[in-house]
């Protein structure tokens, strides 16, 4: 049963109740915004319909803080930008897809706190969107083409997917990372020095740049500015290229060292420093906006707040609460053991059947070298097929014939400039007018362009078949594991899911609960792996650590 959600003419709440295959099934009901959250709840309860909005921020936010959780919903914007682009479906076209830019954004503000008290949530300010009709219409396109698409089965479950993410995803908002703030102010003061006035550097990031100045003979440098930096360096005679660390330690110039220590220190104050903490943690909790499928191959983003880029040495502020513990746990070489299911690579399978996936490789044909392995092994996968990884590709071949036929298959269509689909339907965008201009030249020079373009995007699609698919196993992953910690709910044992990063959740668990979570984690990735690829021969190990902070699980 779905129930779809929409705004009415005169400012009120119309809920439209459609049977399984999307047919009306009963009359309107019309409410004020004021009596939705209880209304929503009563159904909820009652019939666990599929709820039916353009989006969740559209609802959920305002539906969470009033108190109501939902169990699944179908979000027709995820859906229509999925189904537009899959090479599974046909001609579908729909006005629903989102234009927005989905690269983090980390000088933006986070979005403002729902205001708080049940009553009030839904008449602060109107609810804008499509009507019932619009939606109605929307929803029935999409059955349509995914009845008709070319795997109904697997589209269904990635649509499911993405919408069961945009539940997690205000969810997690909503809950926020537990965030110790005694203790990120604590490691700035001890890294960069009292908190600074205005716009001064602290005192020990001004140090370093002094030392720096110093060791480049140039006092009035501003080591922000790359431009005069860069001009400082060669004037020291360090012909840099670029202020890259990797390029940096290339030179044996005394200056090295500080510029090394000044950009790690810097990226600190500048990426979770003090004016990072204020815009970004209240309450104790870091609560960022996380993007559904928000890059290409279907991987989370986020706008501000880096909440998939916390560094190493702001980790052990992420402190569970007393009484609490943060269950904290990664899929194990999650890329390569997608790579053996999707290829149906039985000896590949065999090598991941131990936690090391690099270790049986290695035992298996590299005489026990395990980062021999490991580079020939993410090597086939990205693309890195000169080289040391070069040089290691013929042996893995004849280890893995399967697997690397699967990405070289890739990366050949993608050098035609063909589109490549992951396992439940998400499709590599089409290469751009430029790219296919390109390719059409005749010149000797633009030849040359067109071929190494051509390389470029054959290496993005053998990892974007790899890539993308590992995403569906996370989303589905985190579908089942939420289910999960709704059951453990009911049965009084609590945990919350408050972080996703790719292939690693984060469950802040009552202390009693911790090992229920770390169950539920691992049983939530077995239904995950039986969703996407049934019973091949794969396995796909958790690493799970129970801990008090972050940092300890790392």
């Amino acid at each position: 049963m779905y129930e779809i959600l929409a705004p009415s003419p005169d400012g009120q709440i119309v809920l439209r109740t459609l049977d399984s295959s999307g047919l009306r099934a009963g009359p309107d009901t019309t409410v004020p915004r004021s009596d939705l959250p209880g209304l929503v709840a009563r159904l909820e309860a009652s019939q666990r319909p599929r709820w039916v909005w353009r989006t969740a921020a559209d609802w959920y936010p305002r539906l969470l803080a009033s108190g109501v959780t939902l169990r699944r919903c179908h979000d027709l914007m995820l859906c229509a930008t999925l189904l537009t682009n899959s090479a599974y479906t046909g001609a579908y076209a729909t006005s629903f897809t989102s234009s927005d830019d989905l690269i983090e954004q980390p000088g933006s503000l986070p979005p403002a706190a729902p205001p708080q008290g049940q009553g009030s949530l839904f008449e602060e300010e109107p609810v804008h969107g499509p009507s019932a009709d619009e939606l109605e219409r929307e929803l029935a396109a999409q059955l349509r083409s995914i009845a008709d698409s070319a795997h109904p089965g697997r589209l269904r479950l990635l649509c499911a997917a993405d919408s069961a993410g945009a539940l997690v995803a205000a969810e997690m908002q909503a809950a926020g990372i537990p965030w110790d703030v005694e203790t990120h102010e604590r490691l700035l003061a001890d890294q960069l020095g009292p908190r600074p006035r205005g716009f001064e550097r602290p005192g020990r990031l001004e140090d370093k740049a002094n030392e720096l100045r110093t060791q480049l003979g140039a006092p009035g440098l501003n080591p922000d500015s790359p431009q005069e930096l860069m001009r400082a360096l060669h004037r020291a005679g360090i012909e840099a290229r670029t202020t890259r660390a990797w390029e940096l330690r290339e030179f044996g110039h005394a200056a090295i060292p500080p510029l090394l220590e000044y950009k790690k220190m810097a990226r600190l104050f500048a990426a979770n420093g003090w004016a990072w903490l204020d815009a970004w943690v209240r309450d104790g909790r870091f609560r960022p906006e996380y993007v559904v499928a928000g890059v290409v191959t279907g991987r989370w983003a986020s706008r501000g707040g880096g909440a998939l880029q916390i560094p190493k040495q702001v980790r052990s502020a992420v402190r569970a609460r007393p009484g609490h513990k943060l269950v904290v746990a990664d899929a194990s070489q999650l890329e390569p053991r997608v790579l053996a299911a999707l290829a149906r690579d039985d000896a590949m399978a065999a090598a991941a059947r131990d936690a090391d996936l690099y270790a049986g490789i290695a035992a298996a044909g590299f005489g026990g070298d395990r980062a021999k392995a490991k580079v020939a092994l993410l090597g086939a996968i990205y693309g890195a097929t000169t080289g040391e990884s070069g040089r290691l590709m013929p042996q893995l071949t004849r280890l893995y014939p399967r697997a690397v036929a699967f990405v070289e298959q890739a990366a050949r269509d993608g050098e035609r400039g063909l589109t490549v689909t992951t396992h439940l339907g998400r499709s590599s965008p089409a290469p751009s007018e430029r790219w296919q201009r390109l390719q059409r030249s005749t010149s000797a020079e633009e030849q040359r362009r067109a071929d190494a373009a051509a390389r470029d995007r054959g290496r993005f699609t053998r990892n974007f078949v790899v890539q993308g698919t590992a995403a569906e196993w996370a989303e589905c992953w985190i579908a089942e594991l939420r289910q999960q910690l709704r059951r453990l709910a009911a049965l009084g044992v609590k945990g919350e899911l408050v972080y996703f990063l790719h292939d690693e959740v984060m469950i802040h668990a009552e202390e009693e609960a911790a090992a229920a979570c770390a169950d539920a984690v691992q049983e939530a990735a077995t239904a995950a792996k039986r969703l996407l690829f049934g019973d091949a021969p794969v396995q796909f190990p958790v690493s799970i650590a129970v801990v008090d902070s972050y940092d300890q699980a790392k």
